[in-house]
């Protein structure tokens, strides 16, 4: 650190207490010693030498402290800080991409916010700075770029970041070749400057050369909007927080048993008797708005529909499911109410088809989800036309028969979805279940086109025989990954199912490598998961985050070290969550915040 105490002496060698007093609230100031911010009580001596806490985590340590996800890549820098004017910075990107327009205004607004957000107070922030200049670069060869940006699973999320003091200005360049890259690199960016409330001015990381990559390609987000309603406004909340971590993958499980809260417009019964309320629906609209809302975070919002059990509220009318709220509930399904479709109904894959269509016009996703998981082979076998037309095909009632009958159910909602898609072999993810254990995974289910999402226990015997047969697998373990776990059993006594509560630490050191071993090229990434039950807008903030932030740095950089080292940085992280209105819950007392590495107990 001495290098950078003789620079910071440089920049800032003017008594800032004689100009501006010191902060009748600010008590504390920060030094550098082994790599631990240590504060100690500010006064008219030490005033001018003193660090800001978030100043000091930025240079105290081998690594830039103030990152969250943590660069997978090379970072050169030097502890040399400079004072910006954020009235002063001009975002220079391309011109002759005009249907690239709107996403760089987006982003340019966006980092203007975040900057904004650093600020506690703007009566007080010193006038003046360095005007800064944000250069993008990026390869407008590259044929994408005659149409809107699309993530897809092939999409390059490169970039380069340099940072550099010019005459008179800041120059800040990011390089890549997709949008998707550039808007990585600005996020970077953005956690490159702090507010220095000793200072009371914004300062930035003055000489930095980094590139960053992630180490998984599906980094994302479950959110369950059919046990409980989310407004528009909690989603694009939740997906500026999954933008600020590089989380790219919202998996929107948008139905379920308890309502039907998407429009259908050809099938409009669905949501009119299916929502709790025709105020709770989500229009044509409202999911076009999202979508693009992440398109342009860099998020594909990704559709749901689970199927063939998890159905019930819109369908009862219909004739075409199976043990709709049968009671006792419990010998029949998971959780109330029950439903399966009745895959033996020619008419319901009509409906089917027209979900189908109505997800494919709004979300254009690259993969679509399918369900398929907990179907009841006790419902379907209480069914008297199920059982009937079973017989009539020469079946029996076996649980190798009811295993067929789903898989005949499979194919035919598989030429629903290809239908609609004009055959164009969009992959298809499914969730763990008996269609995909080892007996039967392969007769069913084609390796080439199905991704197999993994909610069973990290240990479970079923993961490696899924790989073992050349699957590709996206981990939600429930031990690590389920964000409801941990709570009071809503349908009796006791706790919930999954409990205990799973930590941030457990979520951190969650590593895809122990889940898939040497299989790990098949991993394609991991998602946080949460249900729905127990959780609505109004809790949130608290159940995701900062544990989805703990799951985005394992998936972006794969980090060698353990929860212990990310620690201090993700507590600091946890701030600037709250700063730009997510409601992230605390993870420590803020003591800990101020007293680096004094809290945990110790691995001896």
């Amino acid at each position: 650190m001495a290098a950078f105490s003789i620079l910071f002496g440089l920049v800032f060698a003017t008594n800032i207490y004689s100009i501006l007093g010191l902060p009748e609230d600010l008590i504390y100031g920060y030094e550098c010693i082994e790599n631990k911010c240590v504060k100690f009580q500010l006064n008219e001596g030490n005033w001018n030498s003193a660090l800001s806490l978030p100043v000091c985590y930025m240079l105290c340590s081998d690594s830039i402290g103030t990152l969250w996800p943590k660069p997978n890549g090379n970072v050169k820098h030097e502890s040399y800080l400079l004072h910006i004017d954020r009235r002063n910075i001009l975002f220079n990107a391309p011109t002759h991409l005009p249907q690239y327009a709107h996403f760089w205004q987006v982003n340019e607004e966006r980092f203007a916010k975040i900057l904004e957000n650093k600020l506690p107070n703007k009566e007080i922030i010193k006038k003046g700075g360095y005007p800064m200049k944000i250069l993008i670069n990026i390869d407008s060869d590259n044929s994408e770029f005659e149409q809107i940006p699309k993530l897809t699973l092939s999409t390059d999320e490169s970039y380069k970041l340099d940072v550099t003091k010019g005459d008179n200005n800041i120059l800040a360049d990011i390089r890549a070749t997709t949008f998707f890259g550039i808007r990585h690199g600005l996020e970077t960016l953005s956690q490159l400057i702090v507010y220095d409330d000793i200072r009371r001015e914004l300062q930035i990381l003055a000489n930095v050369s980094l590139s960053d990559e992630p180490a998984f390609k599906w980094r994302g987000l479950l959110l369950d909007t059919a046990r409980n309603f989310y407004s528009v406004k909690a989603i694009k909340r939740t997906l500026d927080a999954m933008a600020s971590v590089k989380l790219n993958t919202f998996h929107w499980h948008i139905i379920d048993s308890q309502s039907f809260p998407m429009e259908i417009k050809t099938r409009p019964e669905l949501h009119k008797i299916g929502a709790y309320s025709q105020r709770k629906v989500y229009t044509h609209e409202d999911i076009a708005q999202i979508v693009e809302y992440g398109r342009a975070r860099g998020i594909r919002v990704m559709p749901e529909f689970d199927a063939p059990a998890h159905v019930g509220e819109g369908w009862q009318h219909k004739n075409m499911t199976a043990c709709f709220k049968a009671k006792p509930w419990q010998n029949y399904c998971v959780e109330p109410p029950c439903g399966q479709l009745d895959p033996t109904v020619d008419d319901m894959y009509s409906v089917l088809q027209d979900i189908y269509q109505d997800m494919f016009d709004l979300f254009d996703p690259d993969v679509f989800h399918m369900g398929g998981d907990e179907v009841s082979f006790t419902c379907w076998n209480s069914t008297k036309s199920i059982i009937d037309w079973m017989i009539g095909m020469g079946w029996e009632l076996k649980t190798s028969d009811f295993i067929h009958l789903w898989g005949h159910f499979q194919m035919e909602a598989m030429r629903r979805v290809d239908y609609v898609t004009k055959q164009k072999q969009i992959p298809i993810i499914l969730w763990t279940s008996k269609l995909t254990d080892p007996a039967h995974i392969e007769k069913y289910l084609n390796k080439k086109r199905y991704f197999i999402q993994i909610w069973t226990r990290r240990d479970d015997s079923q993961v490696l025989d899924i790989l073992k047969r050349g699957f590709q697998i996206i981990v939600s373990n429930h031990d690590a990954l389920y964000f409801d776990c941990g709570g009071a059993n809503w349908v009796g006594e006791g706790n919930n199912w999954c409990s205990p509560y799973i930590g941030w630490q457990k979520v951190y050191d969650n590593r895809m490598e122990v889940v898939a071993e040497h299989y790990i090229s098949q991993v394609l990434g991991a998602e946080a998961a949460v249900w729905s039950e127990q959780i609505d807008e109004q809790n949130l903030d608290q159940r995701l985050w900062p544990r989805a932030s703990a799951l985005a740095e394992r998936l972006w950089s794969n980090p060698s070290g353990n929860w212990r080292q990310a620690e201090a940085r993700i507590l600091l992280h946890r701030e600037n969550l709250v700063k730009n209105g997510i409601a992230a819950e605390p993870l420590q007392p803020e003591w800990c915040l101020q007293s680096q590495k004094e809290c945990s107990i110790s691995d001896a």
